[in-house]
């Protein structure tokens, strides 16, 4: 009955093409032909079996149908590797084991916008084909942006292109239509990148995060007035990526960045010359760009008591900690801060419940490690991480200790950068190699990240040393997503109120029936650069 009443009520094309984009984002590592294919049956049953006539049975044994083509070997629809558990079933907790499987969503965008050229050359060739590939694109490399944001940014990038390609001057078109597309691309990549956090993190770890973020860009802030911003920032995210409100994270982000401005512009020249700007979209990027800054000179740390942990206010007590760390140690990354928020929450669930949870707490009380100062170390990154590898790997061959080298630096470089992908990282900290650790030493991932900020690397200036370190400290660092060509790919802007142009294929492809970003609950003006 749901999918009759959305076909019905959006029509074959727009139903077809909101089709794409859903499973685009759900097999996100999957072709553009495995997703057409399935596309193409989704639309087929529902052109059979929504019609006035269709026998009540139809659609639920077309769906059968599918699910069993889903297990045949050569099945044509995306590869999941749970599919065969799914084929063990029958009937519909076969199709609702199916229904369930997803890809893990890409956490950084892999899209590059082609040139205006390159751009006018595809879409002339087939402007139903261009519409549908770039649908396929944007919605695998940007699934986890609000579906009304994703939409919206969509048919502003094909109104661009319908309208520039027809253009006397498609270069001035292409310059003009951009620097329009500058605030909705903006929201675009930011709310994927924080919605893409948010999953991986959940609401309270999302808090977490921004404290120890905000602690380290103004350390010369109170806790009082950083974390209700913190606490400010996780309920935009909860709010809105999953809303289908078309200005829910427009709104959230604009109310966040005046909250952020009003409490912390006087504090900080860096943060008063982000909040100066009239477009909004930019003052919340530049301030996300914002390196940390340098820690001001602090009494000595007191952690909080056994008492204060378990009492009524532990978690505050235990936020005021962070806080603490976090502005008097600017160049820890979010990975590790996100392994201490879990690893107390751990002691703080067993031990507050204990019956004497000071024994239990002082039982999980680790002597810490000092790496601190160690002085700059002329010789090149690689040479110095060689050598740290050859200590801990003793008897190693050449050829081994360079491998471990390699694959060390390339976790550094795509991990110990603050804005590192979640998700990305929580997965490499257990395929890198164990190193011998004192039994108070928290494990390969923490040590590793020290070890490269004493080698030097940083998100301000990453050397070139693994696989991924042309790319990773770039994209990985604070506000580096939206540095790249992908910037352009992710552009939207507030000509999305106009019709995707005059050409009946991409017209018929996302039509008015498919929410969008419009004049009916978005201020365009505000959007104007």
């Amino acid at each position: 009955d749901k999918v009759c009443k959305e076909y019905r009520t959006m029509g074959k094309d727009d139903f077809r093409a909101l089709t794409l984009i859903m499973n685009s984002k759900k097999f996100s590592n999957a072709t553009f032909e495995e997703v057409s294919h399935l596309v193409r049956e989704i639309v087929s049953l529902a052109e059979t079996c929504c019609t006035d006539d269709a026998d009540p049975s139809c659609y639920d044994a077309g769906s059968s149908a599918l699910s069993a083509k889903s297990c045949d070997p050569n099945s044509p629809f995306p590869r999941h590797a749970g599919v065969d558990a799914c084929c063990a079933h029958t009937g519909l907790e076969r199709k609702l084991c199916m229904a369930a499987l997803q890809h893990s969503p890409r956490e950084i965008p892999r899209y590059a916008e082609p040139d205006g050229d390159e751009l006018c050359a595809n879409f002339a060739k087939d402007p139903k084909d261009f519409a549908d590939r770039f649908l396929y694109e944007y919605a695998s490399n940007y699934g986890q942006a609000p579906l009304p944001v994703l939409l919206g940014s969509a048919r502003s990038f094909l109104s661009m292109v319908s309208t520039c390609c027809i253009s006397p001057a498609p270069t001035t078109c292409f310059l003009k239509e951009k620097l329009e597309r500058k605030t909705l691309s903006l929201l675009t990549l930011l709310s994927n990148r924080g919605c893409s956090r948010f999953a991986a993190y959940g609401k309270d770890k999302m808090k977490f995060s921004y404290l120890t973020m905000f602690a380290q860009k103004i350390p010369s802030a109170s806790f009082e007035e950083i974390f209700p911003l913190a606490e400010d920032a996780a309920e935009a995210f909860a709010q809105c990526c999953d809303s289908m409100a078309e200005d829910c994270m427009h709104k959230k982000l604009s109310e966040h960045t005046a909250k952020v401005c009003s409490a912390l512009s006087a504090k900080d020249e860096r943060f008063a010359d982000c909040c100066k700007g009239k477009n909004v979209m930019q003052n919340y990027f530049c301030i996300s760009a914002l390196q940390p800054a340098k820690p001001p000179q602090l009494p000595e740390l007191q952690q909080p008591t056994n008492e204060h942990l378990c009492s009524e206010n532990g978690a505050l007590h235990s936020d005021r900690y962070a806080f603490e760390l976090a502005r008097r140690h600017p160049n820890v990354p979010d990975a590790l801060f996100g392994k201490l928020y879990d690893a107390t929450e751990n002691v703080m669930r067993e031990c507050c419940a204990a019956k004497d949870s000071s024994a239990c707490l002082n039982g999980k009380v680790k002597a810490e490690g000092s790496h601190r100062g160690a002085a700059p170390d002329a010789r090149p990154p690689t040479s110095r991480l060689q050598e740290k590898v050859k200590q801990s790997e003793r008897g190693a061959s050449p050829e081994r200790l360079a491998e471990l080298a390699e694959r060390r630096a390339d976790f550094a470089s795509a991990c110990c950068p603050a804005n590192a992908p979640p998700v990305y990282c929580a997965q490499q900290v257990r395929r890198v190699p164990s190193e011998p650790r004192q039994a108070h030493e928290p494990g390969p991932f923490p040590r590793l990240c020290i070890n490269a900020w004493a080698l030097g690397l940083s998100s301000r200036s990453a050397p070139r040393w693994g696989r991924r370190a042309t790319t990773a400290p770039a994209c990985c660092s604070r506000g580096g997503y939206a540095e790249g060509r992908g910037a352009g790919g992710a552009g939207t802007g507030a000509r999305s109120n106009k019709d995707l142009g005059s050409t009946p294929a991409l017209g018929g492809a996302l039509g008015a029936q498919i929410p969008r970003l419009g004049s009916q609950s978005l201020d365009v003006e505000a959007l104007s650069v």
